[in-house]
């Protein structure tokens, strides 16, 4: 039997799902190395891996998973390090305060997942409390509904163990003088019950002018065996992040990010922040009614109140006003309250000569949610906006330039390039020496200002409700071939409140997402595959904010995706999987001449992916990805046939971990990705990288390591992501991070 052909999991968290998990990077809730295989699946805290208990080589679709104790000898510390080693997504900026992910050319910051629940939220999730990280390529709505349209990631996290008591941490300081401590600790609590603790808590530094920021997690769980056939989880997690807001660099007159303001932080270290406060609650409920029929029910709770407030570069002209930039600013509060009910229930039968893994179930979402954006509010008139165009011709513009650069407007103004960049003395201050900004997004200021609409950009009260109903069918034709067929019901109901314009707008949209594939297995270690899914996503968007004006008329966007590929275990213990597919995708994208706004982007994109992950060796791990994206924009305002923003033709990236001892091992990598455009009208540019990474660890003694891992080995200067034309992120040089991680 081909162990490494199965996932570890749980029936609440994630659907089918197709990769390999080795008994030499998986890690149980004790913490050691062991593992349990039942049958020909892969188990772990004795929960399905899988909504349906099938092996992961019978299944028709993509998929990449990082086990805990793959993050720990990594040194990953956010999910933006796990995308960067991953085939077929990249990472994009996020505006500097959220996970933002490009799957196979579709942006989000929505399609988050906890144990299968959807986490649509725009922050920084931390990998403190997983078990592992699991990301889908291809649209999922049949079981996770809307969005999802090139992919989706879904954190597992820890639960409790019953019967043992067990710890473990880590302490850890990087070269930038980061910190961090993280700790898990297990209880018995009787011969029924386990109580488990993880937390952690950060303080942030980085390379960058003004950076800090601190993190902290607490997440408690309780783990209940009622009786034989039935298990509760009872889960509540605390997060509390705050970090500076740093949205990168602008792009010069060849499109490309202007190197030698690499150094300079277009921002200001009072008014670029993020804050975040999250109550999580989660209980999930299992059931065996017999051994071929099985139930799940879960409830889920969230709390979020979460404000960004940041000034970012949004004009620069290199050519003519090399030393004067345009920034922008804005605050934006979200306060969001999400309750999701699901529940599934899977039985395995036969009919005739057929075999049948069904799965039916249905999903209740309430969501509330209301954000609002508060603009900055510069001084442009009079003699405020005289000391400006003074300034400007000081430092070699005409008149007539100066005044074209200052304007008339009250959102933007320009600064002199310097570092660092003052908004409040010094460089960029009027003419009597007082900050170059009246207001900025202060809830406080007067009535009249609030409803200026030079101060409140938009205020919308948003309620959502969603019934979810679906059904899948595995059906075995013969011992080499199996047959998946499957539907989703959404019915999604949104009230959109626009405070400024005192108006109520309501949209009801009820779609069905089908799914199909096909396996044949010409061998028992051997599967070919090919697919069919469909997902859709409300013109509302991720955040709910869009349905204001003519958007609550239109229908919502449909996404499409083939795929084929072939899965092959080979003996020793190595896999490789390999898919082509195809999507077309319309989705929101920044607008590029004002990156606050959206535009609705229809594209087509093709692609081809290989990933191989084993062991090659007893003492040599590999992990390897390559994707291929083409892609073109076929619907959109202005020329047609242009590349999506974001989508390099190629990356490519290899881990290589060698065990030379029992205590000593090293590892060696790197990740490369080819140019891509910045923006939709391909005017800006990021340029290709290639980033070299490694580590090695010392084993003390069996219970305590010492490890270093190194990022940007050769100190290459690059920039990996961006947000819009003028918001490139620069990339770290060379840095280390060492720390020491023990378990009793």
């Amino acid at each position: 039997m081909f162990k490494s052909q199965t996932i570890s999991a749980f029936l609440a968290t994630t659907m089918m799902v197709p990769t390999v998990v080795h008994a030499a990077e998986a890690e149980s809730q004790n913490g050691s190395d062991d593992i349990v295989v039942v049958g020909d699946v892969l188990y772990s805290n004795q929960i399905n891996a899988v909504k349906t208990p099938t092996p992961i080589i019978d299944v028709p679709q993509s998929l990449s998973i990082v086990t805990a104790d793959e993050i720990k000898k990594r040194g990953y510390t956010s999910i933006g390090q796990i995308i960067d080693y991953t085939p077929g997504v990249n990472n994009t900026q996020g505006e500097g305060h959220r996970d933002a992910v490009v799957f196979r050319g579709v942006r989000s910051t929505a399609d988050f997942y906890i144990d299968g629940v959807r986490d649509d939220v725009q922050y920084y999730r931390g990998l403190y409390n997983l078990e592992q990280v699991e990301i889908l390529r291809g649209p999922n709505a049949l079981l996770f509904g809307r969005g999802g349209t090139g992919g989706i990631l879904n954190r597992v996290t820890k639960k409790g163990t019953i019967g043992e008591t067990f710890g473990g941490g880590q302490v850890a300081i990087d070269t930038f003088g980061e910190f961090s401590v993280q700790g898990d600790v297990n209880f018995a609590a009787g011969e029924n019950a386990g109580i488990r603790v993880n937390a952690m808590y950060e303080s942030l530094n980085n390379h960058r002018d003004f950076y800090d920021g601190e993190r902290i997690g607490f997440n408690p769980t309780v783990r209940l065996q009622v009786n034989s056939d039935t298990t509760l989880d009872l889960s509540y997690e605390y997060a509390n992040h705050e970090r500076f807001i740093d949205r990168g660099i602008p792009t010069g007159t060849d499109g490309r990010p202007v190197s030698t303001l690499r150094n300079v932080v277009f921002g200001d270290p009072e008014l670029n922040f993020t804050e975040l406060e999250a109550h999580l609650l989660r209980a999930n409920l299992q059931h065996a009614f017999s051994d071929n029929f099985k139930g799940n029910f879960s409830a889920f709770y969230g709390d979020y109140d979460k404000v960004y407030s940041n000034f970012y570069a949004s004009g620069y002209d290199q050519a003519n006003t090399p030393n004067v930039v345009t920034l922008d600013g804005y605050v934006d509060t979200t306060e969001r309250q999400n309750l999701i009910l699901s529940g599934n229930l899977v039985g395995e039968f036969e009919t005739g000569s057929l075999g049948h893994t069904l799965i039916f179930g249905g999903e209740y979402i309430s969501t509330s949610s209301d954000q609002n954006r508060l603009n900055a509010f510069w001084s442009a008139q009079g003699a405020d906006r005289a000391a400006e165009i003074q300034a400007l011709i000081g430092t070699g513009l005409t008149a007539e330039e100066a005044e074209a650069a200052v304007g008339t407007r009250t959102d933007q103004t320009n600064f002199l390039i310097a570092r660092p960049l003052s908004l409040r003395g010094g460089v960029g201050v009027r003419a009597d020496g007082s900050p170059n900004i009246n207001i900025f997004g202060d809830p406080t200021v007067a009535n009249a200002d609030i409803a200026s609409p030079n101060i409140l950009n938009d205020d919308t009260r948003v309620d959502i409700d969603v019934f979810s109903f679906y059904i899948q069918d595995e059906i075995k034709l013969t011992d080499w071939l199996n047959v998946v067929l499957g539907g989703r019901f959404d019915s999604f109901d949104i009230t959109v409140n626009n405070v400024p314009a005192g108006n109520i707008r309501t949209r009801k949209d009820e779609e069905f997402s089908p799914r199909a594939g096909l396996v044949f297995k010409p061998q028992e270690n051997v599967s070919f595959y090919a697919s069919y899914s469909k997902s859709f996503l409300p013109r509302s968007g991720e955040q709910y904010a869009n349905i204001n004006g003519s958007n609550d008329a239109l229908a919502p966007d449909t996404f499409t995706n083939l795929e084929a590929g072939i899965k092959w275990d080979f003996e020793q213990g190595l896999s490789l999987t390999a898919a082509i597919f195809e999507i077309e995708q319309s989705s929101p994208q920044p607008n590029d001449g004002d990156s606050s706004t959206l535009d609705v982007i229809d594209s087509d994109i093709r692609g081809f992916e290989l990933q191989l992950r084993g062991q090659v060796t007893e003492n040599w791990f590999v992990s390897a990805g390559y994707s291929y994206l083409d892609g073109e924009q076929v619907d959109r305002t202005g020329p047609t046939g242009l590349r999506p923003r974001e989508l390099p033709e190629n990356t490519f990236s290899i881990w290589n971990a060698i065990q030379i001892s029992d205590r000593i091992g090293f590892g060696l990598g790197l990740t490369h990705q080819d140019e891509s455009f910045v923006n939709n009208g391909n005017s800006a540019v990021l340029p290709a990288y290639t980033r070299i990474d490694a580590s090695a660890h010392f084993d003390v003694t069996e219970n305590l390591r010492l490890q270093v891992n190194i990022e940007n080995l050769t100190d290459t200067v690059y920039f990996p992501s961006s947000h819009s034309t003028h918001q490139t992120t620069v990339g770290a040089p060379l840095n280390a991070r060492f720390s020491i991680t023990g378990r009793f």
